[in-house]
């Protein structure tokens, strides 16, 4: 619409000159008014077009800022997404540790029920030998009460090396929860 009356005020200033002289005294003054009004459009045109180009180098500006925040927050994700791929290594490796002291700590629990039950049978043998020997040689008592100190003192060694065996899986029972937590807290 603008536009369209700017081009039809151009054609009226650019229409041919008559040479034939003025009748009209107003004409003159028809023609200044449109000159003027021509001027005021250029005028408003020029306005329009250095809002514009402000318009468009602040839009510029903006477009600039908004590509290098995209930039910054792809940098973020490719971190995070490193962070996320080290976090699960960490939570592989605490699950084959986990996995390994559950193993480790089966077998612990194993030897010492074995060490156990040969604790017990060595308990029963010792009262069945005293008993035996007490009915059997009165006379070897001394020889056979100085073997029963030595068996009872071997016996007191298993008792100790079993309660070590025992301290020894309730740490890896420990550990076994320790790396429990820290793997759910994961």
């Amino acid at each position: 619409m603008i536009w369209g009356l700017c081009l039809l005020c151009v054609a009226m200033g650019l229409r041919p000159v008559h040479t034939a002289p003025i009748k009209k005294p107003g004409w003159t003054e028809d023609v200044n008014v449109l000159m003027y009004g021509v001027i005021q459009f250029g005028e408003s045109l020029s306005y329009v077009l250095e809002t514009t180009e402000a318009k468009m180098a602040e839009i510029g500006r903006t477009l600039n800022g908004h590509k290098g925040a995209l930039r910054r927050l792809g940098e973020h994700t490719r971190q995070a997404a490193e962070v996320n791929k080290q976090i699960k290594g960490m939570i592989e490796l605490l699950q084959e540790q986990m996995s390994k002291h559950q193993a480790h700590t089966m077998m612990t629990k194993s030897q010492l029920a074995r060490i156990e039950r040969e604790e017990t049978g060595l308990q029963t043998k010792v009262k069945r030998l005293e008993a035996y020997v007490n009915n059997t040689f009165p006379t070897g008592i001394k020889e056979l009460q100085e073997r029963a100190v030595l068996n009872a003192s071997i016996l007191k060694g298993l008792q100790h090396l079993t309660q070590f065996q025992k301290h020894k899986i309730e740490n890896h029972n420990e550990q076994i929860s320790t790396l429990q937590r820290m793997s759910e807290a994961l």
